[in-house]
């Protein structure tokens, strides 16, 4: 057994904890990363980038279908064995090699191998030959491990190995039958891709698409999956599964069983801390970790969550955002230094709060940021609702000749800004940015008149909110 310190240790390499190891390093702290798996992560090689992989090639042929002189040359169908070629490309079939450079570039060290907690600041490490490093951490562990897929106690279920998104993401053949039970952004994600292959979809949801966001997103996405082909079974438990032959059979709470290849449950996640020793340190194992914006464990000072695991925002962008706070925090506290006095304001993290900008990659795409109309009214704002058609916007015309879409934007009206906003249609994506920073930055809905947005585009949906707000008096 090797003995090893570091003044921090982290536990998971994927996009998060590369961050974290990386501000730490840029703050002069000596730093190891472990990874049991795929240094990258679950982002690199099962969720983000694999699965936009697989959307993108129907939603540019179904773009092209939509307008005149671009839809005459489309000849033929999606070809799933290029899609699948082109997803392995982006996911560097599953090899690590290329990130494993950029950590040592990086001057970080890595440490193969399953972690788990012996102590305050002590790990022991366990490589897949079965040797054992014992690692100590002088100022800081970092737990950014992630969260895997939820898998309801359905009788039956674990019987006919169901995909997780996992699976769905690396699929090398495509089924000719695919029942997804799940109506949030993975099961909507997964069943636009696989409609898009010629799957038949089933999608198996308890009370509607998207119910998180505007009920309008949901109800667009509805029609449009259902336009794809993707038979949508609202209101329906799935109460048991059993195989007839190389098929799933459903049993549903009400209505016909639903009969499918493959099987994928997209219902939610779940902590990845069910054997990471946690019990060794006063914690409770397969537990969400409570932090504070600073991303400290509460009721410890060397412990770090960051990432899914803290339960705070389940998306790669906001637990990148989270490691470099989390990165700074450390190096700033083990030189003695206020984490509030950082050179670009605060060490902390507070967008993973109420300003979280998320797209889903669904046809039409929803981009959300802040609040949505409920969840103002519900926090007991004041506030009000802007709606607009986005067809009726000069630019949609120019991305399709039949534009669908809306968009909403929320008000506080005791402080004239912009608290939330969602969008849903063509092209929407690349709104968001403008979104997040008008209510991160609290811009004044007064400020806002005087950024003026190009024409003939789809931003121009900024001036009718505010045409359809009035000018402010104040």
């Amino acid at each position: 057994m090797s003995e090893l310190e570091y003044d921090v240790i982290v536990i998971g390499a994927g996009a998060v904890g590369e961050n974290v190891a990386d501000r730490a390093v840029q703050g002069g702290m000596r730093t190891a990363l472990v990874e049991a798996e795929l240094v990258g992560g679950e982002c690199s090689y099962w969720a983000c980038m694999p699965s936009k992989a697989l959307l993108r090639s129907a939603a540019a042929v179904r773009a092209a279908q939509a307008v005149d002189g671009a839809k005459q040359a489309v000849t033929g169908s999606v070809d799933v064995a290029g899609v699948l070629r082109r997803r392995n490309t982006i996911t560097h079939d599953w090899d690590d090699s290329s990130q494993v450079k950029w950590v040592a570039k990086a001057g970080i060290d890595l440490i193969r191998g399953h972690a788990e907690f012996t102590g305050v600041k002590a790990l022991t490490v366990t490589a897949a030959d079965g040797t054992v490093t014992r690692l100590t951490a002088t100022h800081a562990v970092v737990a950014a491990t992630g969260s895997a897929a939820l898998l309801p106690d359905i009788p039956g279920l674990a019987d006919i190995e169901p995909w997780t998104s996992r699976e769905a993401t690396s699929a090398q053949e495509v089924p000719a039958s695919l029942a997804i039970i799940g109506g949030g952004v993975v099961g909507v994600e997964m069943a636009t891709a696989y409609a898009g292959f010629g799957t038949d979809v089933t999608l198996l949801v308890r009370s509607g698409l998207l119910t998180n966001m505007e009920p309008f997103a949901g109800e667009l996405v509805t029609d449009s999956l259902r336009a794809l082909g993707v038979t949508i079974r609202d209101g329906a438990d799935v109460t048991e599964v059993t195989r007839d032959g190389d098929k799933a059979v459903l049993t549903l709470s009400e209505g016909e069983p639903v009969t499918a290849e493959k099987v994928l449950v997209a219902i939610g996640r779940t902590p990845r801390t069910q054997d990471l020793g946690l019990e060794t340190i006063g914690l409770e194992p397969g537990a969400w970790l409570d932090v504070d914006d600073t991303l400290l464990v509460k009721g410890t000072d060397w412990l770090y969550g960051v990432g899914d695991v803290n339960h705070r925002a389940l998306l790669t962008h906001q637990g990148k955002y989270q490691a470099r706070a989390a990165g700074d925090v450390i190096a700033a506290r083990a030189k003695g230094e206020r984490v509030d006095a950082a050179p670009w304001g605060v060490h902390v993290a507070t967008a993973d709060h109420d300003a979280v900008p998320q797209v889903t990659f669904s046809d039409p795409p929803v981009a959300s940021v802040g609040f949505t109309e409920a969840a103002a009214r519900k926090a007991g704002r004041s506030i009000r609702v802007l709606d607009y058609d986005l067809s009726w916007v000069a630019g949609s015309s120019t991305v399709s000749d039949d534009y669908v879409g809306k968009a909403r934007a929320i008000v506080d009206e005791d402080r004239g800004v912009i608290i939330g906003a969602t969008f849903v249609g063509p092209d929407v994506a690349e709104l968001l940015h403008s979104a997040t920073i008008a209510v991160v930055g609290e811009v004044p809905l007064t400020r806002l008149w005087h950024a003026v947005p190009s024409y003939p585009t789809v931003s121009e949906v900024w001036l009718r909110f505010l045409e359809t707000y009035g000018r402010p008096t104040t």
